[in-house]
């Protein structure tokens, strides 16, 4: 960072803001790609939280537009697309958890709008948001026992 907080340039804006991640969690965030105004990165579940926290506090991603579930057979994804409007950039994170534990520390503390995609993911996926205000399902009955987008689902069954 620069005396104004705001990020070192010598390169692009993508390469110093992947340059502070990987100085701040040298291990748990893998780096996968970098296009213009845009990262990829995979991240270990054990630290989503404190990653976020450190990306909304120190790198200014102010806006969560999308917290998302991926049913991959072997595991649930968690896929967060985080924009800082002052970076110019969208950082896509991806975060692998076991699909007999889909548990995740939730993100809406730090974004009010992961609120509703994280009741989403709840909702269709059964992937649970630790620290959730309010983790209630969103289109389905309560009583609602399937998460009619895991690919286990069976059409037709109750």
């Amino acid at each position: 960072m620069n005396s104004t907080g705001g990020l070192e340039t010598s390169g692009s804006t993508e390469e110093a803001i992947v340059d502070a991640v990987r100085k701040t969690f040298p291990d748990g965030v893998t780096i996968g790609g970098i296009a213009p105004r845009r990262i990829f990165a995979r991240a270990d579940r054990a630290i989503i939280y404190k990653l976020c926290e450190f990306l909304k506090n120190e790198l200014k991603f102010d806006h969560v537009s999308c917290v998302t579930g991926v049913d991959r057979i072997d595991r649930f994804q968690v896929v967060y697309h985080l924009s800082s409007y002052e970076n110019r950039c969208v950082l896509e994170i991806t975060v692998d958890i076991p699909h007999d534990d889909p548990e995740i520390d939730s993100v809406t503390p730090l974004w009010g709008g992961a609120n509703w995609h994280e009741r989403e993911a709840y909702d269709m996926f059964g992937i649970r948001f630790k620290n959730h205000p309010r983790l209630e399902r969103i289109f389905l009955p309560e009583d609602t026992q399937y998460f009619p987008f895991r690919k286990d689902f069976k059409l037709g069954r109750q």
